[in-house]
């Protein structure tokens, strides 16, 4: 299973492990000097208007670390002195990010495509232009490995083109894609039609139809049954949580049970009860209490047995406006069940409210 390093040059500690981008949103770092403006990552003022740090963040694959691995960096020539407090709560945020437990990227992964409502984009190599890669949605559920079943008529152009050229990839995105920040990821492998009349035929069957149960097409003569056999996987969790998984980890780990549901609890405690979230990630998280950075906005972007992911929105003072960011929040322990998350949740809320007052 791969993981992502971030590396900081000394006095300039800067966290964009759980950075939050998208094209709607303008973005900063995790924790700044409130006077210091923020910036649109990706934007070519970016280090003009930032010129205060300079960080790199390095992708590794589950295999050995090598010299030449992509990195991700921001840099200026120009630097600016930072105060020793502002930058004992950016090690204490760093810190806390870091250790917060959360799942596995081999168990995300198989959460977030077991969990996906059901369609995605297969990429096929396409037969009538062979020099370019075709891509299309398609609807698709797991089998118990995570392997794509699909159901593709004769006239499909994928299933056309499969029949020249088997590889193939899927890119998933979780049911509640919005943007950068969103986790997606791309399978890679080989797709091949499963013989009618044998048990693993009649088992792919029952997964799709479990996913897709309107699909009675399925019956059809010029349909088939098809199955990706999984060779590569390449996970984005969001801005800098960028890795690889072994096909092996991807196929023997088992979705999280809690994020099954864990869609229903997020869009719950942001319709009904968006104070609650603000005051746990004030009372959890370091430097979120800054009565002149307050946090406005805390949107529970996934929820897992380990805790929950967060988007957070501090003022500013920026000419740019907020500063918007993705934070994990843990749970105290590990949730077993809906009523576990429930209890953990209020006792959470419950532990947060002088911190939300004081």
């Amino acid at each position: 299973m791969s993981s992502m390093l971030l590396s900081f040059r000394a006095s300039r500690l800067l966290v964009l492990s759980l950075l939050g981008t998208s094209a709607t949103h303008r973005v900063a770092a995790a924790f700044v000097v409130p006077t210091v403006s923020s910036a649109l990552v990706g934007s070519s003022s970016f280090s003009r208007s930032y010129p205060s740090y300079s960080t790199t963040s390095r992708l590794f694959s589950s295999q050995e670390k090598k010299a030449e691995e992509p990195q991700h960096t921001i840099s200026s020539d120009k630097e600016q002195e930072m105060s020793v407090e502002l930058s004992e709560l950016q090690a204490a945020y760093q810190t806390h990010q870091q250790n917060a437990p959360r799942l596995s990227h081999a168990q995300e992964v198989r959460s977030l495509v077991a969990y996906n409502h059901g369609f995605a984009v297969l990429s096929t190599f396409s037969k009538h232009h062979s020099d370019f890669p075709a891509g299309g949605v398609v609807a698709f559920a797991p089998d118990e490995q995570g392997r794509p079943i699909m159901v593709l008529s004769n006239l499909s152009t994928h299933k056309q083109d499969l029949k020249v050229n088997s590889k193939c990839s899927l890119t998933v995105a979780t049911k509640e894609f919005k943007g950068l920040a969103d986790a997606r990821v791309n399978l890679m492998g080989t797709c091949h039609v499963l013989e009618r009349e044998t048990p693993e035929h009649a088992q792919a069957k029952e997964f799709f139809l479990a996913k897709h149960p309107d699909s009675f097409w399925i019956e059809f003569g010029d349909f088939d049954v098809m199955r990706m056999d999984v060779e590569h996987v390449r996970f984005v969790g969001g801005f800098a949580r960028v890795g690889s998984i072994s096909a092996a980890d991807y196929a023997k780990t088992q979705p999280d049970s809690i994020a099954a549901f864990g869609g229903h609890v997020a869009k719950h405690m942001n319709d009904d009860h968006m104070e609650a979230t603000i005051a746990m990630v004030q009372a959890n998280i370091p430097g979120m209490k800054d009565p002149n950075n307050k946090v406005t906005s805390a949107v529970i972007t996934s929820v897992d047995s380990l805790g929950m992911y967060v988007k957070v929105t501090r003022e500013s003072g920026s000419e740019l406006g907020p500063q918007t960011f993705k934070a994990r929040l843990p749970f105290p322990r590990q949730a077993k069940d809906r009523g576990d998350v429930k209890g953990l949740i209020v006792e959470m809320t419950q532990a947060s409210a002088p911190a939300a007052t004081s």
